[in-house]
């Protein structure tokens, strides 16, 4: 539940919960950090990884709602055009329309290569909801071979200040499980997501029986 919360992002930039303090970016293998301090303070949140498929194959995991929902969440909407909305929900028996539903609109894109996100709607009650809409998330893609894609999600606009700081670490994580999450999809294949919901609800299940147990 706590990847799933925390990885609001990616839809991709979402929108994320506090994780435990020794949750990091650095969990998941193959993810880089190139964060960035501006001249002006504020701060790039960048990280990347190398995804084992052709550039066309990704862009079409982030910008079509059958791609999205192979990786990302299992209720995914993508209208690819500017001022276009990319709707996402993780739980699968949300709806489109829902408030609490992630709405990030597409402010720029280069097929292929380019995408620009800013989020419009966060899920009720989320920490930082306005600070968050100042930020925007640039997606861009490159090609080190022809079998081969490295995605680099960069953050702008995280500026000065503990809401902005919280945001900052909540996504540092969150953005790198979004791209473990896409990489995977291409190594293991499409995410089958009632068989992730059974596991993750008998696995709690299995802590909440140990926890009664405790004395």
């Amino acid at each position: 539940m706590k990847r799933r919360i925390g990885a609001i992002a990616a839809g991709l930039v979402l929108a994320g919960a506090a994780q435990a303090q020794a949750a990091s970016w650095k969990d998941f293998p193959g993810v880089e950090n190139s964060g960035f301090v501006e001249t002006d303070g504020d701060r790039v949140l960048q990280l990347s990884i190398v995804v084992p498929a052709p550039r066309a194959q990704v862009w079409t995991a982030f910008t079509t709602s059958e791609g999205y929902r192979t990786w990302a969440t299992p209720l995914a909407s993508v209208d690819l055009k500017i001022g276009g909305i990319i709707e996402t929900n993780y739980n699968p028996a949300a709806r489109l329309g829902s408030p609490d539903n992630i709405r990030n609109q597409i402010t720029a894109y280069v097929p292929e290569r380019l995408l620009v996100l800013r989020n419009v709607q966060a899920p009720a009650g989320f920490p930082g909801a306005a600070e968050f809409a100042q930020t925007a998330v640039v997606i861009e893609l490159a090609s080190p071979t022809p079998q081969t894609t490295r995605v680099t999600l960069s953050g702008v606009g995280y500026g000065a200040g503990p809401v902005f700081d919280n945001l900052y670490r909540q996504f540092e994580w969150a953005n790198a499980y979004s791209l473990a999450e896409l990489k995977a999809r291409f190594v293991s294949g499409p995410i089958d997501w009632a068989e992730r919901a059974a596991k993750e609800k008998a696995v709690a299940a299995d802590r909440k029986v140990q926890g009664a147990a405790k004395p």
